[in-house]
């Protein structure tokens, strides 16, 4: 995915102190509760991204594009 192994590290690092994953080295990395909220919610506000922009006309192609730039970006 172009990400290197540090940048992994540290942000995995930075999950587990925010409490939003469990995870130990060489083992699978996994959602705690919170995580799994915040997860959701970001999945609802793209659902209501989308859903707003198809709504004003853009192709659901480009809606998708768009949504996940102004979720980037915001």
């Amino acid at each position: 995915l172009g990400v290197s192994h540090v940048t992994v590290s540290k942000r995995v690092s930075k999950l587990k102190e925010l409490g939003l994953v469990t995870a130990q080295p060489y083992r699978s990395i996994h959602l705690t509760d919170s995580g799994r909220d915040l997860a959701q919610k970001a999945r609802e506000r793209h659902e209501l991204v989308l859903e707003f922009l198809m709504a004003l006309g853009v192709s659901r192609e480009v809606a998708e594009i768009d949504a996940e730039g102004i979720e980037h970006h915001c």
